[in-house]
């Protein structure tokens, strides 16, 4: 064997078995095939020793081929090949580098010994997609590390360093020097001191770490960090069972409790983001090019927004010019970047020597010839028309020729905003969200004479910033902020209708968001909410009660967080929810004058009252080809508006209930509260009237009219 997906070579008495299979080394049925060759070929080698499994590129396995769950189960197969691995005959060490996950790890557990170089990630992450450890995790972790530290492992997803595998027990070795020939030289070793194979399936597991008390404990954390998920009792059921069961028994009930997991909705629902994540960055037209030559960033605007995206160029090793109107101005954006730093700082994120690195690259100046030699800047200032048109008449006339011009709006129409400067197909929208330098979320907004190479750089920037963009058209709100439009405005009609604050986010909470829609108001600003319906106020119905809470708690001075009391009290430092009867008083009182009737609300009214408008635009927007995909609505609001991965996101969650059902509810509340708000989408009447999902009319779209390339703009 030489250049095959996997290779097998001789050193000295060692066979050094060698997976490459780019760019990430997943254990798909071809290297499942190779290694059985290569194990069927080592039987007949004579004069071998030991075995080094190792794998070529940045990475060892990372993890088993996702594509494959949709089919027949696999678990028997790996189960055999992970066997026979672990029962060779001779020692074998498994070299470890890179990202070592799920079934990547799964198999290394079934080598006899492991060696890791320092900078590896191992770990399993399978419940992050709603699935169990398949291929012998949930039977052989225990074996090496206990129950309780496995389901620990398990729960938080994610990877552990290298030393921190060593000093949990699952990691024999940290190579010193290069991985190759460390490992070599680890078996060299062990065959000096006479060892032989070290099977982990004949281990124990040891009893102290799965006691009654230690499993009620985690099965009542579970419930507690994973609220509406199965997966995570589904891993309890397997881990415990290896203490339980005989090893190869253990392996047919992990393999049943696998099977069983695929198939709830969670995992599908799951299983689609992660899929949807990766389309995202597919452009129709967009060929792969050479990629962003990124020297030198700008940012026009200090304030929090401007700042957090300073330093998601900083924290890329990119230098960043970060421009206000005054000194002061610039000063203020500094500190809260020096002190975002000092945070990173004292949680272990960073070193002291890293942060002052990461400061040095970014610079402040009043002066708009500070940002002539950007290649990228980016507008953050204050969400108003006018003044962003100003800003872009003057990087107009200082920026570079082919700069990228950004803004960061989340509202305005980038189309006038382009139409302040000479070279409109350089101007792009890129709607950071907040905190910048931590939300994975980017939407992309190409306005009408962006060029596809424009739009091409700013897909590489997401990637170099490590953000997940998603490609939006130009509309009010562009695809997040317009969807969020009725989820919101629901919100604030059910407490003018007598609903608490509490009972409102509660609903929500418990559904799955990540934080009810009113206490985000509250952390962002009510103020913030308020100056951006004024301002665009002719976007909206002729609702008199349109955002009138926001309005009567603004005008009574409670802006959120910021000043202790907006929906509810807060504590100077603390950020915990009171309840409050002024701003419960403000709220009838505001209900009174604009004459809104009282009644009451149960929490599956509140549910579908403020989803069953987002599920509903998002129909809208898809069939006006604002998103490209219905996948691609799912990232925006799985990745920045809290909307749990669980369910899939809004435009998976509407298949999930049905759009039959969906399109009645709207129905339902028409009747009830009136058409202005509750029309059905004209694509959703037509699919529930067909009995069509979105699923089949995504698949029919893709397969009877392909998506054009985007329009190239001259």
């Amino acid at each position: 064997m030489s250049r095959e997906i996997v290779s097998l070579a001789r050193e000295d008495g060692i066979a050094v078995v060698t997976i490459r299979n780019p760019p990430v080394n997943v254990i798909s049925a071809a290297v499942r095939a190779g290694l059985r060759h290569a194990l069927d070929e080592l039987e007949g080698m004579a004069g071998i020793r030991a075995v080094v499994l190792t794998a070529e590129g940045g990475t060892f396995c990372s993890g088993a081929d996702i594509g494959e769950f949709s089919g027949p189960p696999k678990e028997a197969e790996y189960r055999d090949l992970f066997r026979r691995l672990e029962q060779l005959r001779i020692p074998l060490v498994a070299a470890l580098h890179g990202t070592v996950l799920g079934g990547g790890l799964e198999m290394a557990l079934a080598c006899h010994y492991r060696i890791a170089a320092a900078g590896a990630r191992l770990g399993l992450p399978e419940l992050t997609l709603g699935i169990i450890p398949g291929a012998g995790g949930t039977q052989r972790m225990p074996r090496l590390i206990g129950v309780e530290k496995t389901l620990e492992l398990l729960f938080s997803g994610r990877p552990v360093d290298a030393a921190q595998a060593l000093a949990l027990g699952f990691v024999d070795r940290v190579a010193e020097g290069p991985l190759p020939e460390a490992a070599l030289a680890y078996a060299r070793a062990l065959l000096a001191a006479g060892a032989g194979p070290r099977r982990t399936c004949d281990r124990a597991v040891d009893p102290a770490t799965a006691t009654p008390e230690i499993i009620e404990r985690l099965k009542a954390g579970a419930t507690s960090q994973f609220p509406h998920r199965s997966a995570p009792g589904s891993a309890i059921e397997a881990v415990t069972a290896a203490a339980a069961l005989p090893f190869e028994e253990g392996l047919l009930l992990e393999e049943r409790i696998a099977n069983r997991s695929k198939e709830t909705i969670e995992a599908k629902a799951l299983i689609h983001v992660f899929f949807a994540e990766r389309e995202t960055r597919k452009v129709p037209g967009l060929a792969p090019g050479p990629g962003l030559a990124l020297r030198r960033a700008g940012i026009v605007g200090a304030g929090t927004m401007g700042g957090g995206i300073a330093v998601c160029f900083a924290n890329a090793g990119v230098p960043v010019t970060l421009l206000d109107v005054s000194e002061e101005a610039v000063a203020r954006g500094q500190k809260s970047i020096a002190d975002t730093y000092a945070s990173m700082v004292r949680r272990g994120r960073i070193t002291e020597e890293e942060k002052d690195r990461r400061l040095g690259l970014i610079r402040g100046s009043t002066a708009y010839e500070a940002l002539g030699d950007a290649d990228v800047i980016v507008e953050a200032v204050f969400e108003n028309m006018e003044l962003k048109q100003r800003v872009f008449a003057r990087l107009d006339e200082v920026a570079r020729p082919g700069a990228m011009l950004a803004t960061n709006t989340s509202t305005l129409d980038i189309d006038r905003i382009a139409a302040a400067t000479r070279r409109p197909a350089d101007v792009i929208g890129l709607h950071f969200f907040s905190p910048a330098h931590v939300m994975p979320l980017l939407e992309v907004v190409r306005a009408e004479k962006t060029s596809l190479a424009t739009v091409g750089a700013a897909m590489d920037l997401a990637k170099l910033l490590r953000k997940t963009p998603v490609l939006a058209k130009v509309c009010y709100g562009f695809i997040g902020n317009r969807m969020m439009e009725g989820y919101a405005r629901e919100a604030q009609r059910m407490v003018l209708e007598g609903a608490t604050p509490r009972q409102v986010d509660s609903a929500l909470e418990s559904f799955g968001m990540a934080m009810g829609i009113l206490a985000v108001f509250d952390m962002a600003g009510i103020d913030v909410g308020v100056n951006v319906h004024r301002s665009n106020a002719d976007q909206y119905p002729p609702d008199p009660t349109y955002y009138q809470a926001d309005i009567a708690l603004h005008s009574a001075g409670r802006l959120g967080q910021k000043n202790g009391k907006g929906y509810y009290r807060y504590l100077p430092g603390d950020r915990t929810r009171h309840d409050d009867p002024e701003a419960l008083a403000i709220l009838r009182e505001q209900a009174a004058r604009l004459a809104v009737p009282q009644k009451p609300h149960t929490g599956e009214e509140i549910v579908e009252r403020c989803l069953y408008p987002l599920l509903n635009e998002g129909l809208r927007i898809l069939e006006e080809g604002v998103a490209l995909r219905a996948g691609d609505i799912d990232v925006v609001w799985t990745s920045g508006y809290g909307f749990p991965r669980y369910r899939g996101g809004p435009m998976f969650y509407a298949d999930t209930i049905g759009l039959k059902a969906l399109h009645e509810g709207m129905l339902k509340y028409r009747a009830q509260l009136g058409p202005m708000h509750w029309e059905p989408a004209p694509l959703l009447a037509r699919l529930a009237g067909e009995g069509r999902t979105l699923a089949d009319w995504s698949r029919e779209r893709l397969a009877q009219d392909p998506p054009q390339p985007l329009r190239e703009m001259s």
